[in-house]
């Protein structure tokens, strides 16, 4: 059997090697995705040297063109003949995709592709994304990603298209959003606009988005909202708006029908977030750090939208479900004591651990301050925690005594907490289930952690501009 490596052709124009479909080829809309595939075998080796001059006889360029044509042949049966391209265009299958937003320079503003079997920069460009990408949404096959677009001018939310790693559209949103939800892979998406105009209403509203015609199809009121949750099937909806003890159920399936789209839920506690298992959602009550009374965790069942009793935590504002365990996080304006760490700073976070099976506190961990936003756990069962607005110790670029910023580490298993010696406001993180690391975006920097050990594993990431979040687009 031969073997070769793939080249890409370039032939003159008078024999080109394919031409529009026709009969019996793929069809239009399938062509672009075969490309015809040359290789050099070091054990077949055709070489030609074809006379093109003035004086050739018309029998030479006869047998010429004869024998350069074989010759394509041939090299087209010893590698199979046309390769169908199955992958994306990097070629790469454990991708994660870094915003990057740049403001000088030679550098573009967009999506970089990040090798991550290897820790590296795809040689590929980046995927256009808007003038200012921010914070990214996937579907749940991760075919589709939305980026949204923070530039003052634009509010967009920019669709792309995972496999083909090229930008698909955008729709334009009537003011800034901090949540996008995309619960199934074709859509719709919705996103949570505060400042959004509605007809006899305070402003503020959930925007349908459609996929399929890249624009907005309904505009549900909901007074000054903030977050958007989805349940699995994308049949329901929670929307929570700023200093409200109250959560919004939206049922999309009502839609331009005279049944109630929206139905208001009140008893809790200025509501920020949930976490929805099956048919009951975990209220995140933020509580006395939203100008409320007392931060908590509240069930409410989504099918009689009966509220549980609540259960006191020191702060929520991000939370996240694994397993039996409910991890919850906020900073408490009165229990916000660094007790048991060396820190410079005065003011701390908590971490909660609730069992959802008894829903009971059954640990609590000192964490960083700020307003928590993210949260992911790793491979190793390592929890990562991410605010903004934290208390910043010492220089990470000039390090001297302590450093500390807003990212904190619980390793589930011991109970303890690592704070990395690194600052900056924590807007991204991406865990693997094939990888003991966790890439997390700090300070507009891209930081790679050893989930083993909790420090920055030896190979980084250099990026030129600044970075806003991090997203894995393939399963692994």
């Amino acid at each position: 059997m031969l073997r070769g490596s793939c080249i890409t052709p370039v032939i003159g124009s008078a024999m080109p090697l394919h031409s529009s479909p026709s009969a019996g080829s793929p069809s239009a809309g399938s062509w672009p995705n075969c490309v015809p595939a040359l290789c050099y075998n070091p054990e077949f080796r055709i070489q030609l040297s074809v006379s093109n001059t003035r004086g050739a006889s018309r029998v030479n360029r006869v047998v010429s063109a004869i024998a350069t044509w074989t010759a394509v042949s041939l090299l087209f049966v010893s590698c199979g003949g046309y390769k169908a391209v199955t992958g994306p265009p990097s070629g790469l299958h454990q991708r994660v995709l870094a915003a990057q937003t740049v403001a000088a320079g030679n550098i573009f503003p967009g999506l970089l592709i990040v090798n991550a079997a290897k820790d590296a920069f795809a040689r590929a460009s980046e995927i256009g994304a808007g003038t200012t990408p921010s914070f990214m949404t996937l579907s749940p096959n991760r075919a589709t990603l939305l980026v949204y677009d923070a530039a003052a001018t634009s509010h967009s939310v920019q669709f792309i298209n995972t496999i083909r790693e090229a930008s698909i559209g955008a729709i334009q949103l009537p003011g800034p959003t901090t949540s996008i939800v995309i619960p199934l892979p074709a859509g719709p998406a919705y996103a949570a606009v505060p400042s959004a105009l509605v007809n006899g209403a305070p402003p503020g509203a959930v925007e349908v988005m459609s996929l399929a015609t890249g624009s907005i199809t309904a505009n549900i009121g909901v007074p000054g909202v903030q977050t958007v949750v989805a349940n699995a099937n994308g049949s329901l909806l929670l929307a929570f708006s700023a200093d409200s003890n109250a959560a919004t159920v939206v049922i999309p399936a009502n839609i331009n029908t005279p049944n109630p789209v929206t139905q208001v839920v009140s008893g809790f506690d200025r509501p920020v977030s949930a976490l929805i298992n099956g048919t009951t959602a975990y209220i995140l009550n933020c509580g006395a750090q939203c100008g409320g009374v007392q931060a908590s965790v509240q069930t409410l069942d989504l099918g009689t939208f009966q509220l549980g009793t609540p259960v006191s935590v020191d702060g929520a504002t991000i939370g996240m479900l694994n397993g039996n365990s409910l991890y919850v996080a906020g900073t408490s304006p009165t229990n916000h004591a660094c007790t048991g760490q060396t820190t410079a700073a005065t003011t701390c976070g908590r971490l909660s651990v609730l069992d959802i099976g008894s829903m009971t506190v059954t640990s609590t961990a000192v964490i960083t301050d700020g307003r928590h936003t993210l949260m992911d756990v790793s491979l190793g069962g390592q929890l990562f925690i991410g605010a903004t607005t934290c208390t910043t110790v010492g220089n990470v670029n000039n390090p001297s005594g302590e450093v500390r910023g807003c990212l904190s580490i619980y390793n589930t298993s011991s109970g303890t907490v690592t704070i990395p010696p690194d600052t900056g406001d924590v807007t991204g993180l991406q865990g693997f289930t094939s990888r003991s690391v966790e890439y997390v975006v700090q300070g507009g920097n891209l930081r790679i952690y050893d989930t083993m050990t909790d420090v920055l594993q030896k190979i980084q990431i250099t990026p030129v501009g600044v970075i806003s979040d991090v997203k894995a687009v393939d399963f692994f």
